[in-house]
């Protein structure tokens, strides 16, 4: 994808990978020193200019929107048909401090819909609801793979039925971690009961919702940084530390926009009824923007280093088949 000439380009790295002092040898992101830490950071800043990455956020932030409610939809029609939605409602509101209030309440509408219906028309609903909101949310899964192809520097070269194949898993894998986080809120307090804990469980269960959502998001999120570029996959430990960088910034932003929706921004006095989904996109723009840094950062480690970054057979510079391994970073 580079517009350099691949001579002057093969000398340059050639150059670059005599440099000392800067981790050009490091096989673990724990190994790289100081000075390498600096020009990671450095690039790491230009190139979230250089690929626009609050529009490339913007673009999967319209694509998730679109996708947002059949997944919500598919979500409460699924768990209509193994559990009592009505129990859920309560359990929500644990969220309210985390996640903005606009997208708690559209899904407390849902599950109240579901819980008054016959669970003969929620069986019809998961047959066809679920598998129309799968179809519909897959092209926000794969708007987030794009953009970790512009962040990468690679171009699509998986074909149409693996491509499908890999975001419609990852769409349902999403959907089974929404159930996951909800069973668990609602079991919780039911084991702490159980024990005798109920006084400390009042203050466990205050956290633990949102420390239990925070790993299972990090985890997604390392998946996404794994399987989302179309590339030869990157060893764990060279996407750990931009998964934890964006999990934690994530989990602190996501509370702090929340908080500042709730007591200072009042989208319905400007764009009346829509003021709750313009809400949600908002909180949905920022996850994505810190999501596509964290990769970016991820990129820019793996650009440090000659040590051959992905999995399979050790192979030399050129021949690894993803361009942050197969090439390495300019110096700050």
């Amino acid at each position: 994808m580079s517009g350099i000439d691949p001579e002057i380009e093969a000398r340059a790295m050639e150059l670059r990978a005599r440099e000392r002092g800067r981790g050009r040898e490091a096989d673990s992101p724990v190994r790289v020193p100081g000075k390498g830490w600096k020009d990671i950071a450095w690039r790491t800043y230009e190139e979230i200019g250089r690929d626009r990455l609050s529009l490339v956020a913007a673009g999967v932030t319209f694509y998730t929107v679109l996708a947002l409610f059949p997944a919500i939809g598919a979500f409460v029609s699924l768990y209509g048909l193994v559990a009592d939605p009505a129990t859920v409602e309560g359990q929500l509101a644990s969220l309210s401090g985390f996640v903005p209030s606009a997208l708690i309440d559209t899904v407390s509408a849902e599950l109240q819909r579901v819980s008054s219906t016959e669970s003969s028309s929620l069986s019809f609903a998961f047959i066809g609801g679920l598998l129309f909101a799968l179809w519909s949310a897959n092209k926000g899964v794969q708007s987030l793979f794009d953009s970790m192809n512009v962040v990468y520097e690679e171009r699509e070269s998986r074909g149409f039925f693996a491509l499908t194949a890999l975001t419609l898993a990852f769409t349902t894998g999403g959907i089974i971690l929404m159930i996951l986080i909800v069973n668990v809120m609602v079991v919780l307090p039911q084991v702490f009961s159980m024990l005798g804990l109920s006084g400390v469980g009042s203050v466990v269960l205050t956290v633990l919702p949102m420390a239990l959502a925070v790993l299972l998001v990090g985890g997604a999120i390392s998946l996404v940084y794994r399987y989302g570029p179309s590339r030869q996959r990157a060893r764990w430990r060279w996407i750990s530390v931009g998964s934890v960088f964006a999990t934690l910034v994530w989990a602190i932003a996501s509370a702090l926009f929340t908080w500042y929706l709730a007591n200072f921004a009042n989208y319905s006095a400007t764009y009346g009824s829509l003021g709750a989904v313009i809400g949600v996109m908002m909180w949905i723009w920022v996850s994505a923007y810190v999501v596509l840094i964290g990769a970016e950062l991820n990129a820019e480690i793996e650009h440090q280093t000659g040590h051959d970054t992905t999995t399979g057979a050790p192979a030399p510079l050129g021949e690894r088949g993803a361009r942050m391994a197969d090439t390495l970073g300019e110096t700050s």
